[in-house]
């Protein structure tokens, strides 16, 4: 326990360094494909949210999820692939194959839907290739760029916000 405490200091410092190196925005295009990075251990349905996805015209194929939980439970049949807070490494690097798939592939657009910041969240939604990334206020400001005021429960609101927004941007 006590040094699940000292390692997350660890990342934190690390990726608080890693901020200072700032992305540049490549996404000027029309968003086309989707990562949707989920934290499981706090908004359970992720199908509704790629059903709200589906239903604003993105094809389903064209959405990549990724869930998150904190604790691995046995007997849990997923529809989508999830990665551990265990498979975090001191250096800030995830032991995850999903995990490391999901990062290395280039996302038009990637939502970032967790409300609380937690470290093994924080180093997906910061390696990743994604082009534009859409997230919650109550996380760090500098790792999205489109930033939604609501609340997980809220999921049909982040989703019509954001594509409002997308919308005004012309990524869409």
């Amino acid at each position: 326990m006590f040094l699940n405490y000292i390692k997350d200091f660890s990342v934190k410092r690390i990726l608080k360094n890693n901020f200072q190196n700032t992305r540049s925005n490549e996404g000027s295009g029309v968003m086309k494909t989707i990562g949707l990075l989920v934290d499981e251990s706090y908004f359970l349905d992720a199908k509704a949210i790629v059903t709200s996805l589906v239903a604003k015209g993105i094809l389903e194929h064209n959405i990549e999820v990724l869930l998150y939980n904190d604790k691995i439970k046995k007997n849990k049949v997923d529809n989508y692939p999830v990665y551990y807070a265990s498979e975090l490494n001191w250096n800030a690097t995830l032991n995850s194959k999903v995990a490391n798939e999901f990062m290395d592939k280039e996302f038009d657009l990637l939502i970032n839907y967790y409300e609380l910041e937690k470290v093994a969240l924080v180093v997906v939604s910061r390696h990743s290739k994604a082009k534009f990334t859409v997230g919650f206020s109550t996380v760090d400001k500098r790792l999205n760029d489109l930033i939604i005021k609501a609340t997980a429960e809220e999921h049909l609101v982040f989703i019509n916000e954001t594509f409002k927004y997308l919308k005004i941007l012309n990524k869409i």
